[in-house]
């Protein structure tokens, strides 16, 4: 074998991910129930909104309901489940809190990019809490 092209460096304790798209586009799919997707989701108190990770509920052409996921640690409180990031954030280093307590609407054009699939388990669980299994 002959010599092989040098790898660029990384920055430390980083993976390389695709960058998150940015802009107005639509999404190419709808959300669906048990995704995981970046929205624009709305404070609980009506202030604003922040762009976050988000486990959908339900969905209809209107929009959907929504958990929102945080990075802060919430392992003290029982309206908050560790939820596994490595398999929908690839630089993620650490896990994430869904939080549990308090459904969000987002609407349609609330919607960024997929991020990916919440863990079968989890979803289980978040089916029994909050009711209306999703279609078959």
């Amino acid at each position: 074998g002959g010599p092989t092209a040098p790898l660029a460096p990384q920055p430390a304790g980083r993976t390389t991910a695709p960058p998150r798209p940015r802009g107005a586009e639509r999404p190419t799919a709808e959300p669906r129930p048990g995704e995981i997707w970046w929205a624009d989701v709305p404070y609980a108190d009506g202030t604003g909104s922040k762009v976050r990770p988000c486990l959908v509920l339900h969905a209809d052409s209107r929009g959907a309901d929504v958990l929102k996921i945080t990075s802060q640690d919430k392992s003290g409180r029982d309206d908050h489940v560790r939820i596994p990031t490595r398999d929908w954030d690839a630089d993620a280093d650490h896990d994430s809190w869904l939080d549990l307590a308090e459904p969000r609407h987002v609407p349609a054009d609330a919607f960024a990019n997929r991020a990916g699939t919440c863990d079968p388990d989890l979803w289980r669980q978040v089916r029994r809490l909050h009711g209306r299994p999703s279609p078959a």
